[in-house]
């Protein structure tokens, strides 16, 4: 995954909050209970009044200097998922700077500016995992962040009017934690199931990788899907995000037009923005399995085709997915 993601925010602002922390810091220790962030002075006296959910009003006993982050809950949630490593915070938030209390950044407190903040220090900035980590829903909790916790980064620190040595204080209302996702499988591990007659026959190499034959027959003239793995996993829904390997052959032609394993990395992307009949073909299904669809034009790329795929008006194509995860 990617360790610098630009957190982009409603109504045109920008943050970069993701990985330009410091080399060598750490968040608290995660254990089955959640170790949670001590709190302290600094960010005790730090004041954000107002109702859950709004915007709140913060009174900041500046400058501040802190050596590591501090975090105080101003809200007590009552969500019953806790923010673990892994997981992921649903939330509002506000960014001041410590040494003059002015504010930096935020969300708009609209359901449009929900930001998803990732637990994880490889992905964001140590001392924001630090200030949400164990939170629960309905929590508004306070971090003052030291610099060694928050931005390596001097363009990020620059696009912020942040000084080198600043603090800057984070307030943040958990709106949803959405638990761990469970890590992306390499190769689907469903149980085999009978081929279906009429389909394309599929063989798998050592590592999974699919080879497709066409039969020497004429495509079906609907959609046809069938399980060729079935997994026990969670079931992909609609629009959903999924993690997969893939390979694209077009029947008319018998050449393959796309495919992930070529690439050495599955692809994520939203069933949603797929041909109609791919994504028909996923959704519903479960993680682990193994399926083959065939397309005919109306349910992949129409009248048009995609010359660069090299795909025609009147070509049926066939996918073969792994289904290795939801992202």
């Amino acid at each position: 995954m990617r360790k610098a993601i630009p957190l982009v925010l409603t109504l045109g602002v920008a943050v970069t909050l993701a990985a330009c922390s410091p080399a060598g810091s750490t968040t608290a220790e995660q254990s089955g209970d959640c170790v949670v962030t001590a709190s302290g002075s600094a960010s005790e006296a730090v004041k954000a009044s107002g109702d859950f959910g709004t915007k709140p009003t913060v009174k900041i006993d500046f400058p501040t200097n802190v050596t590591e982050t501090e975090r105080s809950v101003s809200i007590k949630g009552d969500g019953d998922q806790l923010a673990v490593e892994g997981a992921k915070v649903n939330a509002y938030f506000t960014l001041y700077s410590g040494a003059t209390g002015e504010e930096l950044s935020s969300t708009t407190y609209d359901e449009a500016g929900i930001a998803p903040l990732p637990v994880d220090a490889e992905q964001f900035l140590v001392g924001i995992v630090k200030t949400i980590q164990c939170s629960t829903a309905g929590a508004r909790v306070v971090g003052v962040i030291p610099p060694e916790e928050s931005f390596a980064d001097d363009a990020a620190r620059e696009q912020l009017g942040v000084a080198a040595d600043d603090d800057i204080v984070f307030v943040v209302d958990v709106i949803s934690v959405d638990a761990p996702a469970d890590p992306a499988l390499p190769r689907a591990d469903g149980k085999d199931q009978p081929a279906v007659d009429g389909l394309p026959a599929v063989k798998l190499d050592d590592d999974g990788r699919p080879t497709i034959t066409i039969p020497s027959t004429d495509p079906p003239s609907e959609l046809e899907v069938a399980v060729l793995k079935q997994g026990d996993g969670a079931v992909v829904g609609e629009n959903a995000d999924v993690i997969v390997h893939y390979v694209g052959m077009n029947w008319t032609t018998g050449e393959v037009f796309d495919e992930s394993w070529a690439r050495g990395t599955p692809s994520t992307f939203n069933t949603g923005q797929v041909v109609k009949g791919f994504k028909t073909a996923l959704e519903g299904q479960k993680v682990g399995s193994q399926i083959i669809a065939v397309l005919p034009p109306s349910e992949g790329y129409g009248e048009a085709g995609s010359e660069g795929a090299g795909i025609g008006g009147k070509d049926t194509i066939v996918f073969v997915v792994d289904i290795l995860g939801l992202g």
